[in-house]
């Protein structure tokens, strides 16, 4: 039987069976808005929809709301988390960085501070003659001389004070206010009008960290300020500042302007910087903050502007009044106000520039390191003497310039007992804009003629030779080395004078008789004397058998000197022209001690002298009437009347070829004297030897320094000499022998 689908059977409506069946069919839905008429029981109060909606509505919203916040937040706070902690970083960066420079500012400049005083620059070189006398002051780097602050007038410190740091007895070093209203006056006006710098800040920038105008700069100077106000008082930092601060016109210090500006220099009244008064301190104290701009010199307007500033200043802080600040600017007005100071620096140029190569050369320096070492020279000079010695050989040479050719002068003289240079006279045109500073004495080379053969006859009588020898003074050749022609010597007379003893020859300058020396001695030895003597290896020329007749170039000061060892009885003792060095604190950094050393036979030296100190032996050269003879009155001598005593002297002159050259060197008991006359530009001279140019200037000369000196013997004999006969073929000769 095949099953088919079954159809649920038909019942009656209303029957049991089809309500059974319809128990579990879906209601119908009842048609929207379709009343049933039944009785209904709300389940929820009236409203509740609308409740509903309006609080979902209203969650939503804040939920939205909640969420934007959210968002915002987490985007506003990541940044502001990361800006505090970058500050915070950079805080501790600064912080750590600032103590960083703080330490290393300090470690690079703590022993500078400890040493401040040391470390400032120092006071000029000066040079002061044996009486006190100041004759050079090095100036090439400024000028500057420090005082203690007794000696500086109150009106400046006043007048700094008041201008630049008006808090400087109270505060520690730094101004916070004064930097703050400089720092806004430079932000005003957009460039740098004020500094803030106190007067500790600027003693630190101009001593120790330097002037560059840096943020870092002026951090170091705060730091470093309350360390100097701890480690000095304020007494001595403005005593450190008044005596370095620069004021224009190359013075450093209140001692130098006031000289600069105002002439004012050290007097009975005091120093000049204690000469001070009120209106010449408020126009000083105006020029530091711009030294060139407000140069009173230069922009009279500015300076006297900044005064009136400086002048209010003081006022308002009460350190004048008000009639003293009109009185001030009416002083500023006068037209005598500035009296420009200016140091003399020729007084001696010629020894002073010697003098400071003397010094280089004692302290192992430098010459530019002196010009601000602030050492005090006292020196050997007697400038009161030199100055008449100057005036001695203008006197000669302008009575003989225009007849002779005669231009020029040079004259040293030595205490050869002590080595002390008294007068060093380079030439006698000292002022001159061509050649006066041009020192022939001591740094031209001149041919020193005849005056050279003494160290020849020094070496000879050392080797026994007696001044009582004969030579024969006769034609004469001699062969020389190196390719030089045949040497034929020849006398000044061009004359011959036979058989003649060695003092003759030397007395009367042949020449002849000279080079037959030099043959016996040898030119080694002979120029080994010259050089131990005093001529060092200060010479021009090739030393051969001409040098006796003065071939080799040599300085007037040094054979001046090697003569003074002839007179010294053969010990020399090293010419001089410092006496003491002091530095900056009058401490003795240097003291000449003399000290002789014997480099020629007593005995020798003894004959030198007593040769050379022979009248009667030279009168057939030179006459009785010669300036070798040291009367007080040498022309009454010649014409018969009372020349007055004669004071023993030994000299020798010398004349090189062409006339270029004449020279005069000699002694008495007390001194030595050499002097050279000539050109400077080597010109021959016109007929003129060297007892007709130089001996009258060393004649004069020498007795102007022996004045008030009793009359002494030259030497006595020494041991190991004797005077005896000697009978030679056709000469018979009485004079001093080596036993």
């Amino acid at each position: 039987m095949t099953m088919t689908n079954k159809i649920p059977a038909k019942l009656p409506p209303q029957s049991r069976a089809a309500a059974a069946q319809r128990l579990y069919d879906q209601p119908t839905r009842p048609t929207p808005g379709t009343f049933y008429p039944v009785a209904h029981k709300l389940s929820r109060p009236p409203g509740w929809r609308t409740r509903r909606y309006l609080k979902r509505k209203n969650l939503r919203q804040s939920l939205l709301r909640y969420a934007a916040t959210e968002r915002t937040g987490t985007r506003a706070m990541l940044p502001m988390a990361f800006t505090v902690f970058s500050i915070f970083l950079a805080t501790m960066i600064v912080f750590v960085g600032l103590v960083g420079f703080v330490q290393a500012t300090q470690q690079r400049y703590g022993q500078d501070v400890l040493t401040l005083e040391d470390i400032l620059p120092k006071d000029n070189l000066k040079e002061y003659d044996m009486h006190g006398q100041q004759i050079y002051q090095m100036m090439d780097q400024g000028l500057q001389t420090s005082e203690p602050l007794s000696q500086i007038s109150p009106h400046l410190a006043n007048a700094e004070i008041a201008i630049e740091d008006q808090y400087f007895w109270k505060n520690p070093g730094y101004d916070i206010t004064g930097i703050l209203r400089a720092a806004i006056d430079d932000l005003t006006t957009k460039h740098v009008v004020s500094g803030g710098s106190t007067i500790t800040q600027q003693l630190i920038k101009n001593a120790i960290v330097g002037n560059q105008s840096t943020i870092l700069r002026k951090l170091q100077e705060i730091i470093l300020a309350p360390e100097i106000t701890h480690y000095y008082t304020k007494e001595q930092i403005l005593t450190m500042y008044l005596n370095t601060t620069y004021y224009g016109e190359q013075a450093y210090g209140a001692e130098a302007a006031a000289f600069a500006y105002f002439g004012l220099k050290d007097s009975s009244q005091g120093s000049g910087a204690s000469q001070l008064d009120i209106a010449q301190s408020a126009m000083l104290a105006g020029i530091p903050s711009s030294p060139i701009a407000r140069d009173p010199l230069l922009h009279p307007q500015a300076a006297f502007t900044r005064m009136q500033e400086v002048l209010q200043q003081m006022f308002v802080q009460g350190y004048i009044t008000a009639q003293q600040k009109t009185d001030a600017l009416q002083e500023a007005h006068s037209a005598t106000f500035f009296k420009r100071g200016k140091i003399n620096n020729r007084l001696a140029p010629h020894f002073a520039h010697y003098t400071l190569i003397e010094v280089a050369n004692d302290l192992h320096v430098r010459i530019s390191d002196l010009s601000r070492s602030g050492v005090i020279v006292q020196t050997t000079l007697d400038l009161p003497f030199q100055n008449k010695v100057l005036a001695i050989a203008q006197k000669h040479i302008a009575e003989m310039a225009q007849k002779h050719h005669m231009s020029n002068a040079a004259v040293s003289v030595i205490d050869y007992h002590t080595g002390a240079i008294r007068a060093l006279v380079g030439n006698i045109n000292p002022d001159s804009p061509t050649d006066g500073d041009f020192d022939v004495a001591s740094q031209g080379f001149r041919q020193p003629g005849s005056s050279f053969k003494p160290f020849i006859y020094a070496t000879a009588f050392q080797q026994h030779i007696s001044p009582g020898e004969p030579v024969m003074d006769g034609p004469l050749t001699v062969q020389l080395c190196c390719g030089l022609p045949a040497y034929s010597p020849h006398n000044y007379d061009m004359a011959y004078h036979g058989l003649i003893t060695y003092r003759y020859a030397l007395q009367n300058s042949f020449n002849i008789p000279a080079v037959k020396l030099l043959l016996r001695t040898g030119v080694e030895p002979a120029l080994h004397t010259a050089q131990v003597m005093g001529i060092g290896n200060n010479y021009e020329g090739i030393p051969n058998y001409t040098m006796v007749l003065g071939t080799l170039s040599v300085h007037l000061l040094d054979e001046t000197a090697a003569y003074g060892t002839f007179a010294n009885s053969g010990i020399k003792v090293e010419k001089h022209a410092v006496d003491t060095i002091t530095d900056a604190q009058h401490h003795v950094i240097y003291r000449y001690v003399p000290k002789g050393v014997r480099v020629l036979s007593a005995q020798a030296a003894f004959m030198i002298t007593d040769v050379l100190s022979d009248n009667a032996a030279r009168t057939f050269e030179f006459g009785k009437c010669s300036s070798l003879f040291l009367y007080s009155n040498t022309m009454q001598q010649c014409y018969g009347g009372n020349p007055g005593p004669i004071r023993d002297a030994a000299a020798k002159t010398g004349t090189s070829t062409d006339f270029k050259d004449n020279w005069t060197v000699g002694y008495t008991s007390d001194y030595v004297v050499g002097v050279w006359a000539g050109n400077n530009n080597n010109t021959p001279m016109v007929d003129v030897t060297g007892v007709d140019g130089a001996a009258p200037i060393w004649h004069d000369t020498l007795l102007l320094v022996e004045q008030g000196h009793p009359f002494h013997s030259l030497q006595s004999a020494p041991k190991g000499v004797i005077k005896k006969t000697v009978h030679y073929p056709y000469l018979t000769s009485t004079d001093w022998y080596l036993k």
